[in-house]
C-alpha cells in the first residue's frame, strides 16, 4: 500500500463515525449540564463580544475580548467555510447543512467550556504574557501532565498542515485562477505579509485580526444576502429541502450515521473547531475578570462561523443547483456566486479564500507557538515562528494532498485528550459558571436602575 493511501485510511478511521459521536456527545452533555446556556444567553453574550462597554481593559491579560475573539475567528473562518461547505453538500446533499447547524448549535456549549477552562487555568509566561489551553488544564485541573503533551504535541504538528501550508496552497491557486499570478509570487507575498504579523506576538496578531476580520466577513456574507434577497421566492423552497433532506432514507442509512449526518457534522466540526481545543489557546490570552465572561465570548464565535458564514455557503450552493454537476470544493462555491453575480460573485468567493485563508495563518500560528512553547519552553517560540513563515512559502508552491491528510489526522488526535478534559472538568465549568451568571445578572440589575435614575 502506497503511503499516501495508508495515511488516507488513517484519516477515515480517526474521523470516523466514533470520533464525530465523542465531539457532538460531548457538546450534548455540556448543554444540558449547563442548561442550555448557549440559547439563554447569546443576546447577553454578543453584546460582551461587539459592544465596546462589554470589553475589559482593566484586569490581567494580554488582549481585549473582542481580540481573543477575532483572534479565534481568524483561526477558524478558514477555506473550511468555503471549500469544506460545498463538499460536504456535494457530497452529503442539502441535508447535511441542517446537521451541520445542529453540529455547531451542541458545539457552542463546547467551545464555551473550553474557553472557560483555558482563563482559569492559564499561567502567565517568562514575558509575563499568558499562555493557556488544554495542554494547561489538562495538567493544572485534570492533573495529568502526559495528557497535556499529547495534546501539545498533536497541536504543534497540526499548525503546520491545516493552519499554513493548506492554507497558503489554497490561496495560491484561487489567485492563480483568478488572476493569472505565478503560484511562486503569491507566495513570496503571503510569506512576508504573514511574517510582519507572527513575529510580532499575539498583540501584533489581536490588533490586524480584530481589524480585518470583521471586513472579509462583510464582504462575503453580504455577497450571499444580495443573492438570497434577488431570489427570495425560492429561499423558502431551498430551506424546506434542507430540512426534508436530512431526515431522508439516504441520510439514515447511508452509513453508520448517515452519508449526510455524517458529511454534516465532520464539515461543521471541521468548520468551527468546536472540541478540538484549539481556540481556546487564544481565549486564555483575554483581558476578563471571570472566567464565564471570556467563555461567553468564545462562544459566540461558534454561532458566527457556523450558523452565519457556512449556511451562507451552502444555502448559496442549494439554490444554484450546481452541486453534483462538476465543480468541486472551492470551484463550486465560486461557481454558485458568479450563477448569480456574474464575474463578481467568482471574485468575491477568490477573495473570501485568500482573506479567509490568511486569517488562518495568523491565528494558527499563535496556536502553535503556544503548544510548542508548552513543550520547550518560551526561549523556543522564535525558532517555532521562523519555521512556521518559511512553510508558508513551502505550501505555496507544492501540492498537499499528504500534508491535508496528516493535518486532519492530527487535528482529530488533539480532540480526544481535549474531550477527556471537559467531561472531567465539567463540574468545574458548571461551578465557575454558576458563580459568573450570579455577578452578570448583579451587573445587569445594577444598568437598569442607573438607567431610570439617568432617565428621571
Amino acid at each position: 500500500m502506497k503511503l499516501d493511501d495508508f495515511i488516507q485510511e488513517i484519516n477515515k478511521i480517526v474521523w470516523g463515525p466514533i470520533t464525530l459521536l465523542l465531539i457532538i456527545g460531548t457538546g450534548l452533555f455540556l448543554t444540558l449540564r449547563l442548561g442550555f446556556l448557549q440559547f439563554r444567553t447569546l443576546p447577553y453574550a454578543l453584546k460582551l463580544a461587539f459592544s465596546p462597554s462589554g470589553q475589559d481593559k482593566k484586569s490581567k491579560g494580554d488582549i481585549t475580548h473582542y481580540q481573543a475573539l477575532t483572534t479565534a475567528m481568524a483561526a477558524t473562518i478558514g477555506t473550511g467555510n468555503i471549500v469544506g461547505v460545498a463538499t460536504a453538500v456535494a457530497l452529503g446533499g442539502p441535508g447535511a447543512i441542517l446537521w451541520m447547524w445542529i453540529s455547531a448549535l451542541v458545539g457552542m456549549a463546547t467551545k464555551y467550556a473550553e474557553a472557560l477552562l483555558a482563563v482559569k487555568y492559564r499561567v502567565v509566561n517568562e514575558k509575563g504574557e499568558m499562555s493557556g489551553g488544554p495542554m494547561y488544564y489538562l495538567e493544572r485541573g485534570l492533573k495529568s501532565k502526559s495528557l497535556g503533551v499529547l495534546f501539545a504535541i498533536f497541536a504543534s504538528i497540526a499548525a503546520f498542515g491545516i493552519g499554513n501550508m493548506v492554507q497558503s496552497n489554497s490561496v495560491s491557486e484561487a489567485v492563480a485562477r483568478s488572476f493569472s499570478i505565478p503560484e511562486w509570487v503569491t507566495g513570496i507575498t503571503l510569506t512576508v505579509l504573514a511574517g510582519l504579523v507572527i513575529l510580532g506576538g499575539i498583540k501584533s496578531i489581536g490588533k490586524v485580526t480584530a481589524f480585518f476580520v470583521p471586513i472579509m466577513a462583510i464582504i462575503y456574507v453580504s455577497g450571499g444576502l444580495v443573492i438570497m434577497i434577488m431570489n427570495l421566492d425560492i429561499v423558502p423552497g431551498v430551506i424546506k429541502l434542507i430540512f426534508t433532506d436530512a431526515f431522508t432514507g439516504q441520510a439514515i442509512g447511508g452509513g453508520v450515521l448517515g452519508t449526510v449526518i455524517r458529511y454534516g457534522v465532520a464539515r461543521g466540526v471541521f468548520s468551527n473547531e468546536a472540541g478540538l481545543g484549539s481556540a481556546p489557546i487564544a481565549a486564555a490570552a483575554a483581558k476578563t475578570d471571570y472566567p464565564g465572561r471570556q467563555a461567553l465570548v468564545s462562544m459566540t464565535q461558534v454561532f458566527i462561523d457556523t450558523i452565519i458564514v457556512c449556511s451562507i455557503t451552502g444555502i448559496t450552493i442549494v439554490m444554484s443547483g450546481l452541486a453534483g454537476t462538476g465543480p468541486k470544493g472551492g470551484d463550486l462555491t465560486a461557481a454558485a456566486f458568479s450563477h448569480y453575480l456574474g464575474d463578481v460573485g467568482g471574485l468575491i468567493v477568490t477573495i473570501g479564500i485568500v482573506f479567509f485563508a490568511f486569517s488562518t495563518l495568523i491565528g494558527w500560528s499563535y496556536y502553535g507557538e503556544k503548544s510548542f512553547s508548552y513543550l520547550f519552553g518560551d526561549k523556543a517560540v522564535p525558532y517555532y515562528r521562523a519555521v512556521f513563515v518559511i512553510a508558508i512559502m513551502f505550501g505555496a508552491v507544492q501540492k498537499l494532498d499528504l500534508v491535508w491528510n496528516i493535518s486532519d489526522i492530527m487535528n482529530a488526535l488533539m480532540a480526544f485528550p481535549n474531550l477527556i478534559g471537559l467531561l472531567g472538568l465539567s463540574g468545574v465549568v458548571v461551578h465557575e459558571t454558576n458563580k459568573f451568571l450570579k455577578v452578570a445578572r448583579k451587573e445587569r440589575e445594577a444598568e437598569k436602575k442607573a438607567k431610570k435614575a439617568n432617565a428621571a
